[in-house]
């Protein structure tokens, strides 16, 4: 079987004509005659503009690829013996006595009030668009919000002078509107990449009160640095000048002609590839901190094996806030959409692979920074289960697409409800956004006369959050785990053969055997023969 969807997918708006050819793609009988519906065909016809997700600045993509591995090859133990971390009493360990709270960081922590947190929002046109919703959203939940990478070079209104930064209106609006509904946990990240740093972004941040900065080595999505598309030759122009890579060049009368022709309808921005060096590395955090920044955390992606043993030790050895790791399978606002499917590795993989290093440098006596894990989460199953894979260093989980799905919906649905157009799949609640939000009230009586200012997706995000914890508490409760730091790797099974393998965690017939036969007694005489589906059992 094929684990790709090659040549036809919704998010490059193609398909196939009939049944396609598994491994290419293309369908079975092509047809001379046929205008070009799948990806190859309209490749011919629009070229480059076929590698990445449709529409731009309207959508968050993920892959579609179905790895041999995820999180559903796994299931969550269960126990009805004793409790953990709470007296083993009916009346005092229930569900919403979970602490599902948790914190990260060094020498200073970051308290969080729930274990999860939306990922880099940087200078595509969704992230810019749906900022609000998402900051807002994190810091009424009490947790961390990432301003991604680029937001700065992309602000047309934004200062520069001999080529440093001076001032970004779009990176003070930012940081304003979260910092406004901090609620004492959780913080705002400030994210970099090569060309940030040359124009001064975390000094500016610096600047503006800001204690988190987040170097980045890579995500989970792709390979390569960040993207966006541009639709006009002057925004193209002026971010070549700004030291971006612009493609096509805008510069070239080529170009120019095609565009003013109009058979050039786009640019592409393209963020330079960092090149990461163990030396130069644990200098550039020597100086942040020698800024003033209080946390110093990193970011890499589903790279090859080696990369991630460079990012633990690294961030070992720098003593780093947080590293936050990627997988392959996790989503973005731009990236081309066959590396999104088709390079690094899946995040069980990932996961597995970091769990052998840090657990390698724990036997060491050396520094484990708290870990993060990423890569296509989205429920609280995906959360327990990412925790559980590599515990006890995963301390909290980065959600990216997922948390922007939800904020994206509530915005919607909040504007329909003001403008008296109730989709038909809510007119069952109510009318208003206190009755059809079901979190809405809570917000409302701890906000009071504030509660209107609070974006309506940032409503939705609380909601989903809220969703997740209670979810998240209910598992931990089936497992009598009362709060994160009691989650052990022996808290899940393994499905599959092959996922135990790949994990170490015990096959669901391999689990409890010591315990089962101290409970039993010896069973060196039971046989079982469960050939020809018949089970006999033979006493000596």
């Amino acid at each position: 079987m094929s684990f790709s969807k090659p040549n036809a997918s919704p998010a490059t708006n193609t398909k196939n004509r009939v049944n396609p050819s598994p491994c290419s793609g293309i369908c079975v009988v092509c047809l001379d005659g046929c205008i070009g519906f799948c990806e190859v065909a309209k490749s011919a016809i629009r070229g480059r503009e076929l590698i990445y997700p449709q529409p731009y600045g309207k959508v968050v993509a993920g892959s579609e690829k179905d790895y041999p591995i995820d999180f559903s090859h796994f299931n969550i133990q269960g126990t009805c013996v004793g409790a953990v971390g709470v007296e083993a009493d009916s009346d005092k360990a229930t569900f919403p006595a979970v602490d599902v709270s948790t914190e990260v960081g060094g020498k200073y922590k970051i308290k969080l009030d729930v274990p999860f947190f939306t990922g880099a929002l940087g200078s595509t046109d969704v992230a810019r668009i749906n900022w609000e919703e998402n900051a807002v959203g994190a810091a009424i939940c009490g947790t961390i919000v990432v301003v991604g990478e680029n937001v700065c070079g992309m602000d047309h209104k934004a200062e520069i002078k001999n080529g440093r930064l001076v001032k970004s209106p779009e990176f003070e609006r930012r940081i304003n509107s979260y910092k406004r509904w901090h609620n004492g946990q959780g913080t705002i990240v400030v994210q970099y990449n090569v060309e940030d740093g040359r124009l001064g972004v975390p000094e500016y941040a610096l600047e503006l009160g800001i204690e988190a900065i987040e170097p980045k080595w890579g995500q989970g999505a792709k390979d390569i640095g960040g993207e966006v598309k541009l639709p006009s030759i002057e925004g193209a122009l002026e971010l070549k000048k700004r030291g971006y890579i612009v493609y096509p060049d805008p510069e070239d009368p080529v170009t120019k002609k095609a565009y003013e022709e109009g058979a050039i309808k786009e640019f592409e921005r393209h963020s330079r590839l960092g090149m990461v060096e163990e030396e130069a590395f644990y200098k550039e955090v020597a100086r942040l901190r020698k800024l003033g920044f209080k946390y110093v955390t990193l970011k890499t992606g589903a790279y090859r094996p080696a990369d991630l043993a460079r990012a633990v030790k690294y961030a070992s050895n720098a003593k780093i806030d947080l590293l936050t790791v990627d997988g392959a399978g996790g989503g973005t606002g731009m990236s081309p959409w066959r590396m999104m499917n088709e390079w690094g590795i899946p995040t069980v993989e990932l996961e597995c692979l970091l769990y052998q290093m840090l657990k390698r440098i724990a036997a060491q006596g050396q520094y484990i920074p708290p870990v993060a894990m990423a890569g296509g989460l989205s429920l609280e199953d995906h959360i327990f289960k990412a925790i559980a894979l590599a515990a006890p260093y995963v301390k909290a989980i980065c959600m990216g697409r997922a948390t922007f799905a939800a904020a994206m919906a509530a915005k919607t649905v909040g504007r329909l409800i003001k403008e008296g157009k109730v989709p038909e799949e809510y007119k069952k609640y109510g009318d208003t956004i206190e009755q059809i939000f079901v979190a809405a009230e809570t917000l409302k009586a701890k906000y009071g006369k504030d509660f209107k200012d609070i974006p309506v997706g940032a409503i939705g995000m609380y909601t989903y959050y809220d969703r997740l914890a209670t979810g998240l508490k209910q598992l931990m409760a089936g497992e009598r785990k009362f709060a994160l730091k009691h989650i052990t790797r022996d808290d899940i099974f393994a499905l599959t053969r092959e996922a135990a393998c790949v994990s170490g965690i015990p096959y669901v017939m391999d689990c409890d055997k010591e315990e089962v036969d101290q409970i039993l007694g010896n069973t060196q005489n039971l046989h079982t023969n469960f050939e020809d589906s018949s089970i006999s059992t033979v006493k000596s």
